[in-house]
Order: structure tokens, then C-alpha cells, then sequence
């Protein structure tokens, strides 16, 4: 799944989610807590997980089968409510995600703070893009270099 494109905004949602909780982990780890994670956070529906509240984070962080971090679990939170409004401003999150394609991981991850997202620093950010398939890094010799 990794390095092909992604179009579907819950799924986009999710990944730069994971890609947060990922911060100092090991992707196995999160691979082996996707199905807790996305039970969690309601299948990553960005529109329900900007409802939840403290109760919420209090849940989440009772649930062992997820990161337990509170700054995460908080983060992804402000971040479905962030999502919510750049749906409203580009029609989805995919239109404003692909916007980027050909940029730099760096100029996403400065929009993204600007609009409030948290846990998108640029190397977040670049393995977020790298993963939806909007940096191309399959080397040439790969079955899936430049199949978009």
C-alpha cells in the first residue's frame, strides 16, 4: 500500500494520524495497532473524531490496543477539526492534499501548522507524502516507478 496513490479522504486522514503516532516508533508498531486505532477513532470519519472530548481522551488512553500519549490523541483530535475546515475551504481533503503534489514536504508541513494541525513537522509530513503516493520514491527498477 505504500507509495500508491490515495484519493479517499478518510484514509488520508488516517495516515497523517499514523504518521503522528508514529513519531519515535517503529511503523510495525503502528501496523500492529491500526485495527485498535481506527476502532478508537472511529474509522478516521475526521467529521466524528472532531465531537470527541475529554471523555474521549480519557477512553483512548485506557485503550492498550493504541499509543497511549496524550499529546498524540489530543493532536488528532485538533487535527479532524482542522480537517473539517479545509474540507469546507477546498471541497476535500484530497484536493487540498494533492495542491502539493511536485512541492515539498516542507511547504505542506508550514501550511498545516499555519492552519492549526499539530504532530506535521516536514519529516512527518514527507513520510506521509511519500506513503499516499504523492512523492514518487519506487526506484526505477520497481514495478510501481512512476505508475501513479
Amino acid at each position: 500500500e505504500w507509495g500508491v496513490p490515495v484519493h479517499d479522504d478518510r484514509r488520508l486522514f488516517e495516515k497523517i494520524c499514523l504518521e503522528g503516532f508514529q513519531a519515535g516508533l517503529s511503523w510495525l508498531t503502528i501496523l500492529r495497532k491500526r485495527e485498535a486505532f481506527r476502532q478508537g477513532f472511529a474509522g478516521f470519519d475526521f467529521a466524528q473524531v472532531a465531537r470527541f472530548r475529554e471523555k474521549d481522551v480519557e477512553r483512548l488512553l485506557g485503550n492498550k490496543g493504541i499509543v497511549r500519549h496524550r499529546g498524540k490523541i489530543e493532536s488528532a483530535i485538533q487535527n479532524a477539526r482542522r480537517a473539517l475546515e479545509v474540507e469546507k475551504e477546498f471541497g476535500s481533503l484530497d484536493r487540498y492534499f494533492w495542491s502539493y503534489e511536485g512541492r515539498t514536504a516542507q511547504e505542506l508541513s508550514e501550511d498545516l501548522k499555519r492552519r492549526g494541525w499539530t504532530f506535521v513537522g516536514p519529516t512527518t509530513v514527507y513520510a506521509f507524502m511519500q506513503a499516499m503516493g504523492l512523492v514518487d520514491d519506487h526506484e526505477r527498477g520497481c514495478w510501481r516507478h512512476g505508475a501513479g
